[in-house]
């Protein structure tokens, strides 16, 4: 059986108020895949962005994802039905499901199993929709340079070797299904200092040297980027492209 790889449950509440949210035209795209919309299955659900956009679209969302604490911080919506469950065993009736959806997450797969799982669950003309963004861009060279050496060079030998899957636009993973072109789209929010380095800290990379070195390395990024913010409510620019991709059994 694939291990789930447990790399988030810590830090669950951060993600929970940091993670950017989708933007709304995502979900008008991936629900127009498919001509049912009874059921999508939102995979490895986090805290819940990407099934609450689905919920409009569909009679219901239900959402799993193998990390309890996870779970219990996900945002609640009346559409959305949580369950602690992994890719593989999602708990899903055979063909009984129109949209399969993972969002910021398919890198950390064992893409055979899940993709089983998907096949299994998924009725005649249903589709399954992944997307992901890699490293942030900030509207300011200067803060934008300062988040990249932290990225790139505090933190760069403490990210696991899944994370280059989704720097590369998640083109190196397999897809066997019948694969349909994709959107460009950008996700774009503005956010405040303290919402930006909040983000920061739910990186694995920022976990997992924490967790070597102790103490919070986010804290002296944080206080250079405040030499160069402007006020504390600033609202900066910040984008990632997103990368997606999509097909039908």
């Amino acid at each position: 059986m694939s291990q789930f790889k447990d790399l988030f449950s810590g830090q669950a509440a951060l993600y929970s108020q940091y993670r950017p949210q989708y933007p709304p035209q995502l979900f008008e795209w991936v629900s127009k895949l498919v001509n049912r919309h009874r059921l999508a299955w939102d995979c490895a659900t986090g805290s819940g962005q990407a099934a609450t956009g689905l919920a409009p679209y569909f009679d219901n969302v239900v959402a799993t994802d193998a990390s309890e604490r996870q779970i219990a911080a996900a945002a609640q919506h009346p559409g959305v039905e949580y369950r602690v469950a992994t890719a593989y065993e999602s708990g899903l009736d055979d063909h009984s499901t129109d949209l399969v959806t993972v969002a910021q997450a398919i890198h950390w797969f064992d893409h055979e199993a899940f993709y089983a799982e998907v096949k299994r669950v998924l009725r005649a003309g249903g589709a399954l929709a992944v997307w992901g963004y890699g490293d942030p861009v900030i509207d300011s060279v200067r803060l934008d340079r300062i988040v990249h050496d932290y990225n790139r060079g505090t933190i760069e030998d403490y990210w696991m070797p899944e994370r280059q899957i989704i720097l590369d636009g998640y083109t190196t993973i397999p897809f066997p299904f019948r694969e349909v072109d994709a959107p460009l789209m950008t996700l774009q929010v503005r956010w405040t200092l303290a919402e930006l380095a909040g983000y920061m800290r739910t990186w694995s990379a920022t976990v997992n040297y924490a967790s070597r070195h102790g103490g919070d390395p986010v804290a002296p990024v944080e206080a250079a980027l405040a030499e160069h913010w402007g006020p504390p409510d600033r609202r900066h620019l910040i984008q990632w492209p997103l990368h997606i991709r999509a097909g039908f059994l």
